[in-house]
Order: C-alpha cells, then sequence, then structure tokens
C-alpha cells in the first residue's frame, strides 16, 4: 500500500510536470493554433492533477475514463527537442510521444500490481493518458496528412 501511495503521488507529479511542459510549449511556440492547442492540453493536464489529489485522498472512490482507440502513430515518429521554431506536426509529435510515455508507464504499473484495486486505477490511469494520445494522434493526422483532405 506504501508503494501504491508512492505510485499515485509521482502520478500527481507527473500530472504537474505534464502541465507546465505544456504551458511552457504554449509560451514557446509562434504558431498560435499551437500555441491554443497547447494551452487546452495544460488545462487537461491541471484538470487531471486535481482528479488524482482527490483520489489520492480518497474524497473520490472511483476513477473511470473512457477507452480509446489507439492508432499507433506515436510508436512511429520520433521524439525532438522543443523549439520556438518547429513546425506544428513536430509539436504534436513531441506531445504524442510524451502521452505515450505516459501511458506505458502506468500500464506497466497495471501488470507489475498483485492489487486488483491498485491494477484497476493503473489501468484507469493508462486510458487517460491514452485518450489524451489518441486526441493528438487526431490532430497529427490532420496537420501531417492535410494533402488527403
Amino acid at each position: 500500500m506504501k508503494k501504491y501511495k508512492e505510485i499515485l503521488k509521482m502520478a500527481v507529479e507527473n500530472e504537474v510536470e505534464a502541465h507546465e511542459f505544456y504551458k511552457d510549449a504554449a509560451a514557446k511556440v509562434d504558431n498560435n493554433v499551437l500555441k491554443s492547442t497547447f494551452k487546452e492540453l495544460a488545462d487537461e493536464e491541471k484538470k487531471h492533477e486535481q482528479l488524482l489529489k482527490s483520489y489520492f485522498e480518497k474524497s473520490t472512490d472511483e476513477m473511470k475514463f473512457d477507452e480509446t482507440k489507439d492508432y499507433h502513430i506515436a510508436e512511429t515518429v520520433e521524439k525532438q527537442p522543443l523549439t520556438t521554431s518547429m513546425s506544428f506536426k513536430d509539436a504534436i509529435a513531441l506531445a504524442m510521444k510524451k502521452e505515450q510515455e505516459a501511458m506505458e508507464m502506468y500500464q506497466q504499473f497495471a501488470n507489475a500490481s498483485e492489487d486488483d484495486a491498485q491494477k484497476q486505477t493503473f489501468q484507469e490511469l493508462a486510458k487517460m493518458e491514452q485518450g489524451h494520445k489518441t486526441r493528438l494522434e487526431d490532430i497529427y493526422n490532420n496537420a501531417a496528412f492535410a494533402e488527403v483532405w
């Protein structure tokens, strides 16, 4: 149980870090659409931080996230450092990779957990991150392959 609480605390810290990343990214990029997208993602991460804190403090009994399709696009792109001049497509690819890493981390915790309730919590956290990843993959797909439209 102690390790479980430590992992949940780490999950809260990861959401804080993700919020800061997206907030900083919004401040650094020049593209207004990308700036808006990153601000929106920062807001979502802040909400997830609050949700995890309430779960950690037991004011929320259960976490449930919708399962989303995983297109596995993030697995096909390389993670690049954030720059002010990076293209919209590359910035979304970076965000996808960050969400993929978080999703995989929670899934590994779920796989390693022997307690069913803990396993369920980590699976829900993985679904939460997968939802972000799927959303970003949709954006990426539309930006990277605009010629199809």
